[in-house]
């Protein structure tokens, strides 16, 4: 059985609509947007059918930049790096589905995600032979991972109605219009509409 680790973006609402996922998760650690990417992993989850689950974690003391109350980390690549954010999502993902005979967690990274270490095919397959190497032996499979954001829109078939429910502002629980989430999301509506 398969899970999407579904964070409410543009990216992760295309494979939950492209893949349809038994089950899909949404963690709130303490990010700024948590409300809000909650109530949009909601919305399509009950649209699309699918089994719903949120995990509360609070990491905030452990976040920076953009997507945290603390100023960027002095390593971070961008604004908006969490350090160690997928590795900690996927671990707590795996923790959480373990109960539920998950076989499978899909994260929602997409070929620009590479900026990050943590978002490359390198990384996917470093945390998947992490994680099929404990207890349940647990895939991680980004089937994104070769495709921009567009491309996966397409390939996904996710109407514009559901499409235009993502949230992707890194700031607040509403788009801020300024940070790199709220310009990605207005770039790709645009090339959309």
């Amino acid at each position: 059985m398969i899970c999407l680790l579904l964070s409410g973006g543009l990216d992760s609402l295309s494979i939950l609509y492209w893949k349809r996922p038994k089950m899909a998760l949404t963690i709130d650690y303490g990010q700024n947007s948590a409300k809000a990417e909650i109530e949009a992993s909601r919305y399509a989850c009950s649209i699309l059918d699918i089994d719903h689950h949120i995990l509360n974690i609070d990491c905030s003391i452990l976040g920076s930049g953009d997507m945290s109350k603390d100023k960027p980390n002095e390593l971070a690549p961008n604004s908006d790096w969490w350090p160690f954010r997928n590795q900690l999502l996927v671990t707590f993902a795996s923790m959480y589905v373990i109960k539920y005979n998950i076989n499978t967690i899909m994260i929602g990274s997409v070929k620009p995600d590479n900026q990050f270490k943590d978002g490359t095919a390198e990384f996917t397959k470093l945390i998947n032979n992490l994680t099929i190497f404990q207890e349940g032996k647990i895939k991680i499979e980004a089937p994104a991972i070769d495709l921009t954001s567009k491309e996966l829109i397409n390939i996904s078939g996710i109407p514009l109605s559901l499409l235009c429910c993502a949230h992707s502002c890194h700031y607040n629980n509403s788009a801020c219009s300024m940070c790199r989430g709220c310009n990605k999301y207005t770039e790709i509506m645009d090339k959309l509409q």
